[in-house]
């Protein structure tokens, strides 16, 4: 089994996958994007859930260093509630806050693939490999 991961030249992520690690972590989960042996050129990283017994074969990549710096950040409710109050056409309440920070995250989730990065090093490596999107 080829363990080497400088064999791996690009790795492909699913747009699904990376937008759920993204939000997995902004909600304070330990959430990675993993890439297993054997290596080879081309590699598919999966969403995986970081565990205490995950063994030290496979490669995380934090998912935010997939993205270009500028893509947004993920809309917390203290920041729609903010926003909402702080717009001139709108009165808080409840109801308008929960749909309004619903409305900011399909938006975010919607635009998020839009900033993936060409590439990324994989972590513990200092290699440089390309990033390509599958899905919508």
């Amino acid at each position: 089994m080829d363990t080497d991961p400088t064999d791996i030249k690009s790795i492909a992520i699913n747009a699904t996958d990376l937008v759920a690690a993204i939000e997995a972590t902004a909600d304070g989960s330990e959430t990675v994007l993993r890439v297993t042996p054997p290596f080879s050129g081309r590699m598919r990283a999966r969403l995986h859930v970081v565990q205490p017994d995950d063994d030290d074969e496979p490669i995380h990549i934090q998912p935010d260093s997939l993205l270009a710096t500028d893509a947004p950040s993920y809309p917390t409710p203290d920041d729609t509630a903010d926003e909402l109050r702080d717009a001139d056409d709108e009165t808080y309440s409840v109801d308008r806050h929960r749909t309004y920070h619903e409305q900011r995250l399909a938006e975010w989730r919607e635009s998020l693939p839009d900033h993936v990065a060409d590439s990324t090093t994989l972590a513990d490596t200092e290699h440089d490999v390309t990033v390509s999107l599958l899905g919508p």
